[in-house]
């Protein structure tokens, strides 16, 4: 049978994006130069992106792009930014010695795959020890925050900039990445809503900056230098995690880690919600039922972790300390941010069973967050209430309702179907990570695997015991590390997109 999708207008405009990657790897280029380290790792990743990206782009002059190429185009392109984004990574380690300064765990395609992909789909999980970070070029560091920048919003915005004359295709690749349907409410050209979000993207993480390095000339947070400010507010705004420190924001004074939770938890917020504060209406977010509910979810969830770490005889301190770390780290999970203030792996059963729980909700549909996010659980809560009252009034018609918005029942089992798949998927990634564990004689504990499993598919990063806030992931065998890569993609870019690739109608009917 023919093939019915276009794969060479989908290639081609990856090529585009990827051709468009060698622009923020110059930023780690200069200061590679600047610093008097190797730029060849720079170097290769550039040539690569230009030549790659410029052979792609000519698979087709006159791209078209409907629903079936967007998917293709989607999956493509952070498969493709990954592989890319991990040169660096790869030319580093190999081209140093074993015994080199420079020389750590990203000495391996593998390795450096992982980080690469676990910067582009903002997850955080990496294969660094705290050794690594001390000794690795301030370049190489640059380039972890800077990739999971452009994981959290920028090439998705760079992507609709470049396609705005495909009419309709930018629109499908918003939808495709951030479920938001109502882009087009921004404004009636599609070119000048990229513009408008990027504007937004760029100014929060420069505010963001500011405020950090402030806070370092005050004399309130030492630590906090420009390279340090520049960097936490790359990853705090795109709620990614990567810190270029080893103690993650535990390296800072507690009023840096009051200072970024806030960042977290608007990069995880609806950026359509955000223009219109921009915009003087202060009324969206009271009448928006989801960011009720994941505002409301924050709260709870912060007050109950903290309420269980204040009880634990063990781990208990003062108020303020108390409150500070059952929070951030309660926004940093939820948000699916992966900083961490303080080893939360040291907390008590219940403090982390309830942040392994906060793994799964995310934050809102339309921002740079990952995980099932709160409008799907929102539909699904609603959904069951519905169905309850429906199992005692049988004849009763009672449509699911968002705020005014009537929910209609094709979307309610897309939710369903979701929230189920995820779960699925969820646990068994958790029994490979089990399984593959006693395969190589390294067991690896129940929770542990859960945690690890949650964290790498939901894109959060860090979790507990060898996977730990302050470990890595180079314990887990090579064929764990390989199969998380790919679960790190298949989440981050909401599951459907890639699976559907592997279906033959989706390729010829």
């Amino acid at each position: 049978m023919e093939i019915r999708v276009d794969w060479r207008s989908s290639c081609s405009l990856t090529g585009t994006v990827l051709k468009w990657l060698s622009v923020p790897l110059a930023a780690p280029l200069v200061l590679a130069v600047i610093d008097g380290d190797d730029p060849l790792p720079f170097l290769v990743a550039i040539a690569v992106a230009v030549v790659l990206g410029g052979a792609l782009e000519r698979l087709r002059e006159e791209r078209t792009l409907e629903q079936r190429e967007a998917f293709l185009m989607v999956a493509l392109t952070w498969f493709g930014v990954a592989a890319v984004g991990s040169i660096p990574f790869f030319v580093t380690g190999l081209a140093a010695p074993s015994a080199s300064a420079f020389a750590g765990p990203i000495d391996g395609p593998v390795n450096a795959f992982f980080e690469g992909m676990s910067g582009i789909t903002t997850t955080g999980a990496t294969v660094m020890s705290g050794w690594d970070f001390e000794n690795q070029s301030r370049a190489v560091l640059l380039w972890r925050q800077l990739l999971q920048w452009l994981g959290g919003l920028g090439i998705l915005i760079v992507a609709i900039g470049l396609l705005s004359n495909l009419l309709v295709a930018g629109a499908q690749l918003m939808e495709t990445e951030s479920q938001t349907r109502n882009v087009r409410k921004l404004h009636p050209h599609l070119d000048e809503t990229a513009r408008l979000i990027w504007g937004l993207y760029v100014g929060l993480t420069a505010l963001a900056a500011g405020t950090f390095y402030a806070l370092h000339l005050l004399g309130l947070a030492p630590e906090m230098d420009l390279f340090n400010a520049v960097s936490h507010a790359l990853t705090s705004v795109a709620t990614a995690g990567f810190s270029p420190e080893p103690d993650s924001a535990g390296a800072f004074t507690p009023i840096v880690q009051w200072a970024i939770i806030p960042f977290m938890i608007v990069g995880a917020t609806n950026f359509v919600l955000l223009y219109y504060l921009t915009q003087g209406d202060w009324t969206r977010p009271i009448e928006s039922e989801e960011f009720r509910f994941y505002i409301g979810v924050l709260a709870v969830l912060g007050a109950i972790v903290s309420a269980m770490v204040w009880l634990d005889p063990e781990t208990s301190s003062a108020v303020e300390p108390t409150i500070r770390h059952g929070l951030f780290n309660v926004v940093s999970m939820v948000t699916t941010t992966g900083y961490a203030s303080t080893d939360f792996d040291l907390w008590s059963p219940g403090a982390k069973h309830m942040l392994f729980l906060g793994m799964f909700l995310g934050g809102m549909a339309g921002s740079t967050t990952c995980s099932i996010k709160s409008l799907r659980w929102l539909v699904t809560i609603k959904a069951f209430r519905r169905n309850l009252f429906t199992s005692i009034h049988p004849e009763a018609v009672r449509p699911l309702r968002l705020g005014d918005e009537v929910v209609d029942e094709e979307t309610v089992q897309d939710v369903y179907t979701y929230v189920l798949l995820a779960i699925i998927i969820f646990f068994l990634l958790t029994v490979f990570v089990v399984v593959d564990s006693v395969r190589v004689g390294d067991g690896v504990g129940e929770f542990e695997a859960m945690g690890a499993s949650a964290s790498i598919f939901l894109n959060i990063g860090p979790a507990f015991e060898r996977a730990g806030p302050f470990e890595n992931y180079a314990g887990f065998p090579t064929t764990t590390r390989i199969v998380m890569i790919v679960m790190m993609w298949i989440g981050r870019i909401e599951i459907i997109p890639v699976l559907v690739l592997f279906t033959a109608a989706f390729w010829r009917s």
